[in-house]
């Protein structure tokens, strides 16, 4: 805008607040003309892989630790199973790992155990299988039992971990369960 106009617009009674306004209008039209929808589409993709490189880095540079332990409850005709894995899903080894099944009836009186022991097991892994399982042959399928897991292990700073976990099965024909010990930084 030249000088003339700018007396001419203060002369129509426009003040000087009204001018800059209608300045930075024109100004941000401008802009608006060289934004797209391919150019909001490309910056959106870039942020989000920003986002995602991120979230990589939190989950597999930084240390953290996180236990979790799954348990299948299986009632059949001629017992009960008792499936079980063990999730490492921090980004350091456990070591020293020993996982202990026992099926109590409603006396509490112990009717089956095992013990499962491992050396290590590596970050964001698991175990599971044969040597988890628990079957207990012959029990009555009436009743109501309790499943008692306890789970030892050493963690990446030598600090000796313990979960305690007790479910009461038997009402229904599966159960599934789940614990986690939630994260530990560092």
């Amino acid at each position: 805008m030249g000088l003339l106009e700018k007396s001419r617009n203060l002369e129509i009674g426009e003040t000087l607040e009204e001018e800059y306004a209608h300045e930075v209008l024109v100004k941000l039209e401008d802009s608006v003309r060289h934004i797209s929808p391919i150019r909001v589409i490309l910056a959106s993709f870039v942020a989000l892989m920003i986002i995602a490189a991120t979230l990589v880095a939190l989950t597999w540079i930084i240390p953290y630790e996180k236990v979790t332990v799954d348990v299948v409850y299986i009632q059949s005709s001629a017992g009960h199973v008792v499936l079980t894995e063990v999730n490492n899903d921090g980004s350091r080894a456990i070591t020293e790992l020993t996982l202990t099944i026992r099926f109590i009836n409603s006396d509490n009186i112990e009717i089956d155990r095992t013990t499962f022991n491992k050396s290590s097991l590596p970050a964001h892994s698991s175990v599971s299988g044969d040597a988890l399982e628990l079957i207990v042959i012959g029990a009555s399928v009436w009743e109501n039992y309790t499943i008692d897991i306890e789970l030892e292990y050493t963690n990446n700073n030598q600090d000796n971990s313990k979960i305690e976990l007790q479910y009461i099965v038997g009402q229904w024909k599966m159960e599934q369960f789940s614990h986690g010990t939630g994260i530990d930084f560092f």
